[in-house]
């Protein structure tokens, strides 16, 4: 079943002199439940315009988008919030943790809002963090209290807490060092096969790349190759 389905999207942006930049160009897309899928290309090329839209954090200027069976491209700015708290996972490259939070805190923020209780909440995010190789001693830590690889860490753990349907990966591994990195996509991957959460990174990292079953390659606003990968073993 498909989860992601973007027909004939364009986006255009003005630059800083208020020049048309054509960010995405009929650009068409679709996505079975269950893909671990990675979107590559130079900077520029509309990667994370396309996440964005994807997510509902952005409207294109024309086509359609829909996901997890819903037209977003219709919603109203509630309806798109209570869309992405039920249904995904973002992972921003650049954390978008809430300063006066801890890490625990920023962890939990998403199963705060939906409701779940306290207990369960702690237990959960002890797990990821876990898994995530995040000491226990950084719980109580606020964002600039942390490095930019743990600050990504915790960003990552309050993705996958909440087991959302689709997560949309933005860089996750570009201030990791390989092994964290490598430890990460392994959680991912478990996440991907065994809870059948759906992922989608945009990435410049060759490791993504590699563990990946279909890489998208983007340049200038349009899909110029979409291929079906054998992945890398883990090393």
């Amino acid at each position: 079943m498909s989860i992601v389905t973007v027909n004939d999207v364009n986006k255009v942006y003005e630059d800083k002199n208020n020049i048309p930049v054509q960010a995405l160009n009929q650009v068409c897309l679709k996505m079975e439940e269950g893909e671990f899928t990675a979107i590559a290309g130079p900077s520029g090329s509309g990667k994370t315009t396309l996440l964005n839209i994807i997510g509902g954090l952005d409207k294109p200027n024309s086509g359609q988008v829909k996901v997890a069976g819903q037209e977003l491209t219709t919603m109203n700015r509630n309806a798109l919030a209570e869309f992405r708290l039920k249904t995904l996972g973002f992972i921003f490259q650049a954390y978008n943790l809430i300063p006066v939070l801890t890490a625990e805190e920023n962890a939990e923020f998403m199963l705060l809002l939906q409701g779940v209780s306290a207990a369960e909440r702690h237990q959960r995010v002890k797990e990821e963090f876990s898994a995530l190789g995040i000491e226990s001693a950084l719980l109580s830590r606020r964002p600039n209290e942390l490095s930019g690889g743990q600050q990504q860490r915790v960003a990552v753990a309050r993705a996958l807490v909440s087991h959302p349907k689709l997560i949309l990966a933005d860089e996750p591994t570009a201030n990791l060092d390989s092994q964290t990195g490598k430890r990460l996509l392994d959680k991912m991957k478990e996440m991907n096969e065994k809870k059948g959460i759906t992922f989608l990174f945009s990435t410049h990292d060759p490791m993504v790349m590699g563990r990946a079953r279909r890489l998208l390659i983007l340049r200038d606003g349009e899909i110029v190759e979409d291929r079906k990968t054998e992945p890398a073993s883990p090393a």
